[in-house]
């Protein structure tokens, strides 16, 4: 599949129909092997690509993803479906009234939904192991794990069936799959995409975001999404130290190293802490909204998310608001050290993905479960409500390996220009997986 930019492009200017882009993409889906899609929505799309296709013909312009097939993880809301959120639970629900607000600009915009795509189970975890589903494997390894929970939605674009795909991230649900499968994810800076239809994990940290194979296709989205162009300028570049060069692969140190050598080294204070008031915050409130349902039918859950939803539960309402506390001093006290600086570099992952037979990693010299520990370098970074690309190091016939470059609020154009920067450097880019189209992707 070509990328978004080109397919807009020839569909735009009447060089292909929608319907002949959006086919080729449905063929390719039923034949999904790394069990990365949940439904296949052929009627849907076929109406959406005809329908882009019909004001092409009356001289009209679609928009700028005239006839972009794209796919959604499964918590976003699709009229007409029951939102799932990876779980059996909602099976049987009420078909959502209407699209999520996401979905609703990209139509608005001519991209096409084709899919809803594998996750975690209520998107708690980072290995997209569904027991309904199944485990969403990796296209540069089958073996391995793609990481989630936005798994389903790293793979298809990484794969090269679908140009572009929505996840959500909580602790590093797009960051950590977009690592590991070698393409690009941006978690924005928190509340600065539309929410509004997408099945709720943890408030105070859901944000959505994009994935894509290169950063100019995910700027546009990401444009589209947030209804406003996205510039940046003036680059002040840092390099974040201390837990973050802990447990990071060699390889991703060296990257930075290359990329910014004068770049000056910041150790933020506290952020073995601030990960652990994460986990208590991410926790009770997941287990607060999903009380109600575990008292009713806690069986129907998944076995791995059940036991972590009722400890949730049970923290008590002090823990949570002294979290909450310490999480607002901190992120004054971050945003004061980091006023000087535009892009902060960091690993995305610990680690290149596991194998899925053994999903463990190495934390602190000691093996850890992928599940919870893949996002030991992303969760700080969703604890301060800051935005972060995840941008993959070119890595051709290996392992992908991701960085995040980290912005304040409202930086997301820093971000996109010095991904582009360091894009054209041949330092990080998009390494089709074997037997993968090798051709340009944008």
């Amino acid at each position: 599949m070509r990328g978004a930019i080109e397919i807009a492009a020839d569909v735009r200017g009447g060089r292909v129909r929608a319907l002949q882009i959006v086919e080729e993409a449905l063929a390719a889906l039923v034949r999904d092997d790394l069990v990365a899609v949940t439904r296949v929505l052929a009627d849907r799309a076929r109406a959406e690509a005809a329908a882009v296709d019909a004001t092409v013909a009356a001289g009209g312009d679609p928009g700028p993803l005239a006839g972009v097939p794209y796919g959604v993880k499964d918590l976003f809301d699709v009229a007409g479906l029951p939102t799932h959120a990876g779980s059996t639970l909602y099976a049987g629900a009420p078909p959502a009234s209407g699209d999520a607000e996401a979905i609703r600009r990209l139509r608005a915009a001519g991209a096409v939904l084709v899919a809803t795509l594998n996750m975690d189970e209520f998107a708690y975890g980072f290995a997209t192991i569904n027991a309904t589903y199944g485990t969403t494997r990796n296209p540069h390894d089958p073996s391995r794990l793609a990481g989630g929970s936005s798994g389903g939605s790293a793979a298809i674009v990484a794969v090269g069936v679908l140009p572009f795909s929505l996840g959500s991230d909580t602790n590093g649900s797009i960051r950590v799959p977009a690592s590991l499968t070698g393409v690009y994810g941006l978690k924005p800076a928190h509340g600065s995409l539309p929410m509004a239809g997408v099945f709720p994990f943890a408030d105070s940290f859901d944000d959505i975001g994009p994935f894509a194979r290169s950063a100019a296709a995910l700027k546009l989205v990401c444009e589209v999404l947030g209804g406003a162009a996205i510039d940046g300028s003036g680059l002040r570049i840092a390099i974040l130290g201390g837990r973050f060069r802990e447990n990071a692969d060699p390889d991703a140190l060296a990257a930075m190293a290359e990329i910014a050598p004068d770049a000056p080294v910041i150790e933020l204070p506290d952020i073995a802490r601030a990960r652990s008031a994460a986990f208590v915050i991410t926790a009770s409130e997941g287990g607060t909204f999903h009380r109600a349902a575990l008292a009713r039918d806690a069986m129907a859950f998944d076995p791995a998310t059940r036991d972590r939803l009722l400890a949730g539960a049970l923290i008590p309402r002090g823990l949570y608001d002294e979290a909450q506390a310490f999480r607002a001093a901190f992120k004054a006290r971050i945003a004061a050290m980091l006023a000087d600086y535009d892009v902060l570099l960091a690993p995305a992952t610990p680690t290149t993905a596991p194998e899925i037979a053994d999903p463990r990693i190495v934390i602190d010299g000691a093996l850890s479960p992928a599940r919870a520990d893949l996002g030991i370098h992303t969760q700080p970074i969703s604890f301060l409500g800051l935005p972060a690309l995840s941008v993959p190091l070119r890595r051709p016939g290996r392992l992908p390996l991701g960085l995040q470059l980290i912005g304040r609020p409202g930086g997301e154009g820093a971000l996109f220009a010095f991904a582009r920067a360091i894009e054209e450097k041949g330092v990080v880019g998009f390494s089709p997986p074997p037997g993968v189209y090798q051709g340009e992707m944008v």
